[in-house]
């Protein structure tokens, strides 16, 4: 009977142990985060057509699912061409989702503005990340082609 009750006091002790762990994660991940990746609001905005793949302006994408959270970017165009990439939602609830936006955002944002397209290089270890920023540019980069 004793056991049962050291078992049981030592189960409850490890379940608020990883509680209070879990909460003090979600007060640094504000900290963690660079501002290369802190949301952004954007406006949808456009410009007549340039001679260029696309219309300048801001171009919202839709609000996509990444598994551990949303994503959802803007796209600015310039002289017809995409000059940055923000994001208006990222994961970043957890250690674990502040630690693929870190690693994934940055590069999927360099790589698109390389590109010139949504079409790039899925980041290892972050594969929902990179589908999902896919899916919110490619949406965003029909607005402005239309």
């Amino acid at each position: 009977m004793i056991k049962k009750a050291i078992v049981i006091g030592i189960i409850i002790l490890f379940i608020v142990g990883y509680v209070v762990y879990e909460q003090r994660i979600k007060q640094q991940d504000a900290v963690m985060i660079p501002s290369v990746l802190t949301p952004t609001s954007a406006p949808a905005t456009a410009s007549s057509p340039v001679n260029g793949r696309y219309k300048d302006g801001t171009y919202n994408g839709p609000v996509t699912d990444a598994f551990y959270g949303n994503i959802q970017v803007a796209v600015v165009i310039s002289g017809g061409k995409i000059t940055d990439v923000q994001f208006l939602q990222f994961p970043n609830d957890t250690a674990h989702s502040v630690e693929v936006s870190n690693q994934s955002l940055p590069q999927l944002k360099q790589e698109a503005i390389t590109a010139q397209s949504a079409q790039v290089d899925i980041v290892s270890g972050a594969t929902q990340t990179s589908q999902a920023f896919m899916q919110s540019l490619q949406s965003a980069l029909q607005q402005a082609k239309s």
